[in-house]
């Protein structure tokens, strides 16, 4: 008897500032968890519920069946981490949809639904803080000099 051979994960990564997701997605009962712990439970509330935006699209167009989401993330500030979990949770979605529609490439309907919506949710944001030069306290700031 031939055995079926399916997917068994798909991994992908989100990058926003110095903050790196990673996410895992595989066949499960619907369950999001970030660094081990549901998502569902993630303060503030306004970072919890742009973590779940792509979640909320795929259910949408019913692309969400029984799938868990793992997300590791680590690196800089609150909102950076956000951006990276909702750019990788999307990510994974996308990859793990392409075999329910179509035999190779990505699921493009929910590819193209993401672009709408969003386009960060499936290209990292390259921009990053600036270095800190030499004459000031920040990236751009000069001490003042004074003559009188």
């Amino acid at each position: 008897m031939a055995k079926k051979k399916g997917k068994i994960s798909v991994e992908t990564s989100g990058k926003r500032k110095t903050a790196v997701a990673r996410a895992t997605v595989r066949k499960g009962q619907g369950r999001v968890r970030v660094n081990n712990q549901p998502i569902h439970i993630m303060e503030p509330t306004l970072a919890r519920r742009k973590a779940l935006e792509p979640v909320q699209i795929a259910e949408a167009m019913g692309r969400l069946s029984d799938v868990d989401i793992v997300v590791d993330v680590q690196g800089g500030g609150q909102m950076g981490q956000v951006d990276a979990i909702r750019t990788a949770i999307a990510r994974g979605l996308v990859k793990w949809n392409r075999g329910a529609h179509k035999d190779e490439g990505d699921d493009e309907e929910l590819k193209n639904e993401y672009l709408r919506f969003d386009r960060s949710l499936l290209v990292n944001d390259p921009r990053r803080k600036e270095a800190k030069h030499q004459m000031g306290r920040g990236a751009r700031a000069k001490w003042q000099k004074s003559y009188r």
